[in-house]
Formats: C-alpha cells, structure tokens, sequence
C-alpha cells in the first residue's frame, strides 16, 4: 500500500520527534525539507523501517499503520442510542462507595455516561456540596452565573423556571452559551413532594427519527443557526447554534432544544413557516411516550447526563413539597480523560498479569518458589507491614525485570541489571516512587551487606551467588553515596522483604488483590 511521505513522517514515533511523556511533536511541518522522500523501507521484527531522504531514521509498528481511524467518540455514531424501553431491566447504575473504590466500577460508570449518555451513583452522602466531589471525581467543575454550585428548588423570586414548582419539558441546559457545558450533575438531597419525578431522552436518537422520518426538516434545522439567550439582572448570553449540530462528515453531535431560550430568528415568512414546521414536528418527537425515561430520584442519588446530548425533564410538583437537589456542570472531556487513563491503567495491569500468571510460573533463580510466588509474597509481606501504597507496589513488582528469561542470565553469571531494566520498564505507568525502589533493590543488597553485620550471612545460597555476579557487597564510599541517596531507605525497605520472600510454605494473595492498589498508585 502506498503511503503518504508526509504523513508518514509526521507520526515518526521516535524520541527525536516526540516527547517520550507526553507524545507531543518535537517539530514543526514546516521543519521538514520540501524534497522529502523515503529513501529505503523494509519490514522486520512487526516493524517497518524507513530511512529518510535527510538521513533521517524511523520505526513504525505494523499493527498501527493497518489501524482504522477512530474519531473522538462524541456524534451520534460512538453511542448506543436508546429507548425508554431499552432499560426496563434498570438503568446504569452504581454505589459511590464501590465508584470511589473499584476503578473497574468507576470505569463502567464513566463509560455509561458516554455510550448511554448517562449514569446514576447512589449512596452518595446527603451532605451540602457534595455534588462538587462527584464531579470532582472524574474531571472538573465549569463555573457559570449560576455559580460552581446551584440549588434546584422553589425559589421566591427565581430566575429561572428550574426554581419553581413547575412542570419542565423534555430540553437541554445553558443552550446560549458556547461552549455549552456538556454534563451535568444533579444530586438529590431530599424528595418528599407528590411529583417531581424525573425524565430523560436521548436527542440524538430523536434527531436520528427526524432524519429518517423526514430529513427535509432534519436538514433544515442543522443548518438554520437560532438566537439562543438568557438575560436576568446581572447576566446577558447569546449564542446563535442549530437545533441539530452536525461534524463536517454529517454525523450528529450536538442537540441545544431549549424552548424557554430561544431568541427571535429574523427571516422571511416562508422561511419561518418551514422553520416552526420543523421545529414542531422534532419537539414532538421528544415528546413520544416510548422515547422518555421516567424515573424518581431519592436522597443521595446523584445523576449525571450529557446535557449536549440528552434532554433532561420533570413533572410538576407540590407547591409546598420538600424538594432540594444540588447540581453544577462540567465537561465531557474531562471524563473522557479519566476514562481513557483507566482504560490504559486497566490494560497495564492485564500486560503484567500475564506476566505473573505466564513466565511467573517459571523457576525463581533456584528457589523453593516460582518466580511469581516471590514476588506476590513481597508484595504482602510489605502490604502486612503497613506499608505505603507505593511500596507494597515496589516490593511486588520489584523482580519484573526478571521476565522474558533473563534470569536464565544471572544464573549463568553474566548480570543482567534486572532492576535498571525493570524500572525502566514499569517507568511507563509509574512514577518514581515506585520505580526507584525497583532500581536500587539489588544496589540495596549490596550495600547491607557492607554495612549491616549478620546480613550476608542470611542470605539464600542463590542470593550469594547472585551477589557476587552484580558485584559483591560495596565499598566503603559507595555504601556512603548509597545512604546518601534519597532512596535509600525505601530501597532497603524492599530489600528485606525480598529477602523473605523465599518461603514454599508462605500463601500470598493473588495478583488480582493487588490490582486496586496498583491502579491507585499508577500515573
């Protein structure tokens, strides 16, 4: 397959190109020469590599030059678009405190909230601000006029009819700003009033129905922009959006249908007429019965919806009914973000428990236990200890250099600097804290047993002749550099429960119990 020269040279991957933390460009397009050209390509190992016209060398998987292109999840085509029906065996839903504990459950949540458009945490504390923490939780809160906090209650003097006791139809929020905020978060603290139920529908399968029903009218109301405004005492916003927002490659991605916000449009009398007719016929689509989700929410539930996608309502309530919800806003980015991150934590994780459950299987450097065994046991040697997260992942992870059989080396006695290798390694999910433990572990051996008296005595006869291989116990001045290092005392910490770590008769917990806390403490 022919391939773009530019193009190809702009995802040039490598560390001259791209910044290894974050994978920002090093370089501008400009940069590169007018003449460019590959000068020879040639596939090896799953890679394919190419030298440039300027001398320049390049690696690329395979596996991502066949890759499809994937888009950012936000039209209508990266969703499951529904009917109320669809959730008659329940809606997405989960416990805070399994959200705030499990990021399996908080990815599920987080992942509800894109495909469905939403999601509800229950058991969320009945605490004042409280809905601050939920957003706070995956992403950040958007300040409006309304404040970062807003009380959705019957207000004397509201300025806005969210702040009565009245009926709301099915519409979006905040439709004369943009950017709109994309979520939003409602958190119940109280609902004893007769009424006051809530209800969703998802606009983009609304907006999918028009266009199948009648795309004259679809079409028309994506491309007529309308006057969305909101004026009170302090405050004037105006935005001028379609009804129907659609990406340059005619997919859905916004739907703004406000109909207390929309300003008066200036045109012609026929172009008005087909406006309101198909502005009509979409508001009732919303309004078919089996596109609306009714649902009540009761103290301590909190939801959370796309408010550029779904129309949220509420029915009419008791004048003098006790309803106080607390919502703000935040933006589907951010969640996206969070998402994203656990999603690469989670596939981290499934990389090294392969490695636990694989090659951890294998002979530990002549040990009584497999290598995985020895190394799960240093984890809840550390973990019984009481020791910090990042330590109870050091000492677990401490021998990853060890797979892809380079043990098999050290045996033989050629040292395999396992430690440098496996903190580079693990550098790519983990910070130092974590890593540098891993790094000086073997250095850590070396310098107890220069400095500590009984220490080498103790040690395995595979450690003793694993000691001489790296290097035998240290000097003098480098025991002093080494105790001068700010490392020290945590890799010394996993030194010793490595050291232990050596029992046949010792039942660690699998690597699954570690995972939640491995997931804590990755970047």
């Amino acid at each position: 397959m022919p391939l773009s020269a530019y193009w190809l040279r702009d995802n040039c991957p490598c560390t001259e190109c791209r910044d290894p933390r974050n994978g920002q460009k090093l370089f501008q397009i400009t940069d590169l020469p007018e003449d460019l050209a590959i000068g020879e390509s040639v596939e090896t190992d799953g890679r394919l590599e190419v030298t440039w016209s300027d001398g320049h060398r390049s690696r690329y998987p395979l596996t991502w030059l066949a890759a499809p292109q994937h888009g950012d999840g936000r039209t209508a085509e990266g969703k499951r678009l529904w009917v109320a029906a669809d959730f008659a065996r329940g809606i997405p839903e989960a416990e805070w405190g399994a959200y705030l504990a499990e990021p399996e459950e908080q990815a599920a949540v987080l992942s509800a909230v894109q495909r469905f458009g939403f999601a509800v945490l229950r058991g969320v504390p009945v605490v004042e601000g409280q809905v601050l923490k939920v957003a706070e939780s995956f992403g950040y809160v958007r300040e409006t006029n309304y404040g970062r906090l807003f009380d959705v209650r019957v207000e004397a003097d509201p300025n806005n009819l969210a702040f009565t006791s009245a009926a709301i139809a099915p519409h979006t929020d905040n439709p004369y700003r943009d950017p709109v905020p994309t979520l939003q978060l409602l958190h119940c603290l109280r609902n004893e009033a007769e009424g006051g139920d809530s209800g969703l529908v998802d606009g983009f399968r609304a907006a999918a129905v028009l266009r199948e029903e009648s795309p004259e009218d679809f079409a028309l109301l994506a491309r007529t922009p309308v006057p969305f405004g909101f004026r009170d005492r302090g405050t004037e916003l105006r935005a001028d959006r379609p009804l129907i927002d659609l990406d340059p490659l005619g997919r859905i991605r916004e739907v703004r249908f406000n109909n207390r916000s929309i300003g008066t449009l200036r045109m012609g009398a026929a172009e008005l007429d087909a406006f309101y007719a198909a502005y009509r016929r979409f508001a009732a689509v919303t309004l078919r019965r089996e596109l609306q989700l009714e649902f009540r929410l009761g103290p301590g539930d909190c939801l959370i919806f796309d408010n550029v996608r779904l129309l949220h309502a509420r029915t009419a309530f008791e004048q003098g009914g006790s309803r106080h919800l607390q919502g703000c806003y935040a933006d589907l980015d951010g969640l996206a973000s969070t998402l994203a991150v656990l999603h690469r934590r989670a596939e981290a994780l499934d990389t090294i428990a392969e490695l636990f459950a694989g090659e951890g299987a294998g002979e530990y450097l002549g040990e009584d236990v497999t290598i995985a065994e020895h190394m799960l046991q240093a984890g809840a040697l550390a973990e019984a200890a009481g020791a910090p997260d990042h330590l109870v992942a050091a000492a677990l992870l401490h021998d990853v250099g060890h797979f892809n059989g380079t043990g098999l080396e050290l045996m033989e006695g050629r040292d395999n600097r396992h430690s440098d290798t496996g903190a580079d390694w693990l550098a790519h999910w983990f910070g130092p804290e974590v890593t540098e433990p891993v790094r000086l572990h073997v250095a850590a051996k070396r310098y107890l047993c220069a400095v500590e008296p009984g220490y080498r005595e103790r040690l395995s006869e595979a450690s003793e002749y694993t000691l001489k291989v790296q290097g035998g116990p240290m000097d003098e001045a480098r025991a002093a550099a080494f105790a001068a290092h700010p490392g020290a005392a945590d890799a010394v910490a996993v030194r010793r429960w490595d050291d232990q770590a050596k029992d046949a008769a010792l039942q660690a917990p699998p690597f699954d119990h570690f995972r939640p806390l491995l997931a804590r403490t990755m970047r």
